[in-house]
């Protein structure tokens, strides 16, 4: 910036995180503040000498704040290459001085429409104007004028700016960021508009599907060692999200570790009553409700120990010294644990006491329950993406069907209550036998459905008998059912819908077992 002008920056933030402390070493640094409206409010209870816009421009904010830096004074200022003769002349003929430094974020959209009872009124009021449109032209005339636009950068900016001032690099790393920004930013507000002025929002996905997403952490590698990775999240993801979720202990997170941990999330949170989830390569090798977490916790892991070894655990209920102490029996060792809360001793507990202490990694993912927002679910293939709804509605129970002519007892039915909100979080072909509220055997992931019914016996050996069994579609042949009364299963549910069912029905009213017609199919590929 040239000498004959004031070191100037122009302020106007939605985000005033760190902003105080900021803007204080703009100001030692030489520089005057040229801020509107709440930031300049804002700063000046910091005790900063602001100057307003409307005083700079000679003309008022006007339409409720509408428009205000939409102002040749403004955009002159961010815009001008003071070393050009046009630009120097008409600089001179305006009286404009020009900025060396904007700082700007925008109205808080996301944010906005993520509210439950947001009108669409308060959204569209939501749409910062003015502000985009001064990212972009400092963002353009980066080789004149810093732009900068998160809190996060704010250190870097004062480190440089103390050295002398910034970097072209460093210009061009922030202009980068702030077209980021507004293109996110344009992106939001497109989808939101698409799905407000769909004809049948309701039956059809968007037509266009815009993906933004933002990189939260470099991962060592991916599935295997010789693949890179990162995990990136949503802006303002769900507080029910993985991405939400803090890490309180332990080494950093893997790849694997993610993908584990949020099939341990969306497990655990299906239950009301005290549950706990062993998960291992992505599927359930253990699950139980209990009367406490404790109790919970000991019926899961017992449902396969030997799998159980280094395994993901998930709870619906905050951690306790109860369930800390049987999370630290000898012989047991645990990767990582999500759960809503960790009372203080139970963290403690578990930094201390067990031999993997210092790396099992420790997630709170406060907003539990909170599963607005989690959106559709994406998954990649080579070209393309495909896009459907999470498989997260609740169960029409009012429409299963007894088909058989024993009925399932009381007991029988909490149970197949339970493994069948199981059986739709295990890959396909999945079999989950089920018996005093704990899974005793799964098959997962199998091409034969009964190679699953073989697996999950086997897993549950002698503790099958008088248990349930649960399959994620229906069983095709009979010899599903067949080889489930071999194991002593004494009732079943499944979606029902095979050209085949009234044989299956057939064999189930041979051995004596009740079986349940959901209606709903719950592969998981």
């Amino acid at each position: 910036m040239s000498s004959k002008f004031p070191r100037r920056a122009l302020i106007s933030v939605s985000d005033k995180s760190g902003l105080g402390p900021f803007v204080q070493g703009l100001v030692e640094l030489g520089f005057e503040i040229l801020s509107t409206g709440g930031t300049s409010r804002f700063l000046k209870e910091q005790g900063v000498n602001v100057i307003d816009v409307s005083s700079y421009t000679e003309f008022p904010e006007i339409m409720e704040g509408r428009v205000k830096t939409l102002h040749p004074r403004i955009h002159g200022a961010i815009l001008g290459r003071p070393d050009l003769p046009g630009d120097a002349a008409a600089i001179e003929a305006h009286g404009i001085i020009p900025f060396e430094l904007v700082v700007v974020n925008l109205y808080p959209f996301a944010q906005t429409i993520a509210k439950p009872d947001v009108t669409t009124d308060e959204a569209i009021e939501n749409i910062d104007i003015g502000g985009p449109s001064m990212v972009r032209s400092a963002a353009k005339n980066h080789a004149y004028v810093g732009i900068v636009t998160r809190p996060e950068q704010y250190d870097r900016v004062l480190g440089q700016l103390r050295e002398g001032e910034l970097s072209l690099a460093f210009r061009r790393e922030l202009a980068g960021a702030a077209f980021e920004m507004t293109a996110t930013y344009d992106r939001m507000i497109s989808d939101w508009f698409t799905e407000l002025t769909s004809e049948d929002s309701a039956n059809e996905l968007p037509p266009k599907l815009n993906v933004s997403l933002t990189r939260a952490a470099s991962l060592r590698y991916g599935e295997n060692p010789h693949q890179r990775a990162a995990f990136y999240t949503e802006p303002n993801p769900s507080p029910g999200s993985l991405a939400a979720a803090k890490q309180l202990h332990g080494k950093e997170l893997s790849y694997n570790n993610l993908l584990d941990l949020d099939a341990a999330l969306c497990i655990a949170r299906d239950f009301s009553d005290p549950a706990a989830v062993v998960i291992k390569h992505n599927n359930p090798c253990g699950c139980a409700i209990g009367d406490t977490l404790a109790a919970a916790f000991d019926k899961a892991y017992e449902g396969d120990p030997v799998s159980a070894f280094g395994s993901i655990i998930g709870f619906n209920r905050p951690v306790d010294v109860a369930t800390a102490e049987r999370l630290c029996e000898p012989g047991r060792f645990i990767e990582a644990i999500i759960a809503p809360f960790f009372e203080t001793d139970a963290i403690t507990m578990l930094q201390t006491k067990p031999k993997w202490k210092n790396n099992v990694r420790l997630l709170e993912c406060t907003g539990w329950d909170n599963t607005s927002g989690l959106g559709l679910d994406y998954r990649r293939v080579t070209g393309g993406l495909l896009v459907q709804d999470r498989d997260d509605q609740p169960e029409p129970e009012a429409e299963w069907k007894v088909v058989t002519e024993r009925q399932p007892t009381a007991a029988e039915l909490i149970d197949l209550k339970f493994g069948w909100k199981v059986c739709k979080h295990v890959k396909s072909n999945a079999i989950v036998l089920v018996s005093g509220g704990m899974v005793v055997g799964v098959g997962a992931g199998q091409m034969s459905r009964l190679d699953s019914s073989y697996i999950a016996a086997h897993k549950a050996g002698e503790r099958s008998q008088g248990s349930v069994v649960c399959s994620d579609a229906f069983f095709p042949f009979r010899d599903g059912i067949d080889e489930a009364a071999k194991a002593g299963v004494r009732a079943a549910i499944q979606p029902g819908g095979s050209r085949n069912d009234e044989e299956v029905i057939a064999a189930c009213n041979e051995h004596g077992i009740a079986m349940i017609f959901t209606g709903r199919r719950h592969f998981k590929h």
